[in-house]
């Protein structure tokens, strides 16, 4: 056990989407937190994912509250910086949501991110996406330290599974889509404004 004293259980999760997918460049929630790698998953709620997730929760909680277990997971349950697994209809405003629970992982250390072969990508592979669908593989941990009372997900690897439609995040440029102004050289660009 680490320093928080804390219980695990491994998770892997076939066929979730991905989304929020921080996977090779880390990142900070808000200005001044440190900066962490991370992932939201996407559930189908009632399925057996959604099952093996919540009977993850359930059996750390247990063995690190004990008799309170139920009590403290109610009361972390709708705060969503003390409970990873959130219901999705909660943000019908995100793309892929609806319908779904959302687990949400962290990490400090970069995860393990392979293609449907196992094979390594980098950023440059463009997938894992998000939209996609991936085997996620996951730390689901109950926490009780001077920060508090938590159940987290920590974000141990993702591989890529198949494709599936990208989420709203807009759409880049491609650079044949650009004219060359090199002989145009030192333009006056406030003509261009």
């Amino acid at each position: 056990m680490s320093e928080d004293n804390r219980m695990s259980n491994e998770l892997t999760l076939k066929g979730p989407r991905l989304a929020f997918p921080d996977l090779f460049v880390p990142t900070a929630f808000k200005e001044g937190q440190p900066l962490q790698y991370g992932a939201v998953f996407l559930i189908p709620k009632g399925s057996d994912m959604e099952k093996q997730v919540n009977d993850a929760i359930t059996r750390v909680a247990t063995e690190k509250w004990g008799k309170q277990a139920e009590a403290v997971l109610k009361s972390i349950k709708p705060v969503p910086q003390s409970f990873c697994f959130m219901d999705g209809d909660n943000k019908t405003n995100l793309d892929g949501y609806e319908g779904h629970m959302a687990l949400s992982s962290k990490n400090k250390r970069r995860p393990t991110v392979v293609d449907a072969d196992a094979s390594p990508l980098t950023k440059d592979d463009e997938r894992p996406y998000a939209g996609c669908y991936v085997v996620a593989k996951v730390e689901i941990w109950a926490q009780q330290n001077e920060h508090g009372k938590a159940v987290r997900c920590s974000l141990l690897g993702v591989q890529f599974y198949r494709d599936g439609d990208s989420f709203s995040a807009g759409r880049v440029s491609s650079a044949d889509e650009f004219e060359d102004l090199s002989d145009e050289g030192n333009t006056d660009t406030s003509t261009l404004l």
